[in-house]
């Protein structure tokens, strides 16, 4: 099927996020779980545009004209994804005060959605390269970044967590031990949720960046 007549899809994430606002709730939905089911079984090279259209019920030219790419069509994925993460996460810190909570209830929150979402963090772990994270418009996001580092200012500002680093680093830390555990629990096939063990995983967290 030739694609020259598609419009070319936007790789800016400001601009995907505009087109995708304009497509179809269900249609969205059903390309959505297509590529989480398709890329939980198989490789990155094995799934083909034509796989998800056909799992998605969707027309392959449909893919294209808000696509145009299988890495286009995986950041936009992600893109809608993880924005939930951001939401819940805003949603969760709302009115919470005391430094130490604010971390305890930053890590509830992401180990829940990993948890219950596991599709998605291996999309994220083994369908994107590390040196192409910058092409998920969420790592960008300011709401979700803003929250994080909000949380690690905060703690270092009231002498509570390390501050002989920065926030940054901080974030590094969180998102490095969190996604390293999410991804070799799925990856061993655990029959235990992570967050039936939350409160020991968050102590070895908490003993890793806090200032005592």
């Amino acid at each position: 099927m030739s694609t020259e007549a598609s419009p070319t899809p936007p790789h800016n994430p400001t601009d995907r996020r505009a087109i995708l606002a304009r497509m179809r709730g269900d249609t969205l939905n059903r390309i959505e779980k297509a590529v989480l089911d398709l890329f939980s079984d198989k490789d990155f090279h094995e799934v083909s545009l034509i796989d998800v259209a056909r799992k998605a019920n969707v027309s392959l030219q449909t893919i294209y004209k808000y696509f145009g790419s299988k890495e286009v069509l995986v950041y936009a994925v992600l893109d809608v994804t993880l924005g939930r993460l951001a939401e819940r996460m805003i949603d969760h810190l709302q009115g919470i005060d005391d430094a130490r909570e604010r971390l305890r209830k930053t890590c509830w929150v992401t180990l829940d959605y990993m948890d219950k979402h596991p599709a998605v963090m291996l999309l994220l772990f083994t369908a994107v390269p590390v040196s192409r994270h910058r092409n998920i418009s969420i790592y960008e996001s300011p709401e979700l970044m803003g929250a994080f580092l909000g949380v690690f200012k905060d703690g270092q500002a009231r002498g509570v967590l390390n501050n002989r680093v920065s926030s940054k680093i901080l974030l590094d830390i969180f998102m490095g031990m969190i996604g390293r555990i999410v991804l070799m629990h799925i990856v061993r096939r655990e029959k235990r949720p992570l967050i039936e063990q939350f409160d020991d995983l968050f102590n070895i967290l908490w003993r890793a960046m806090s200032a005592e």
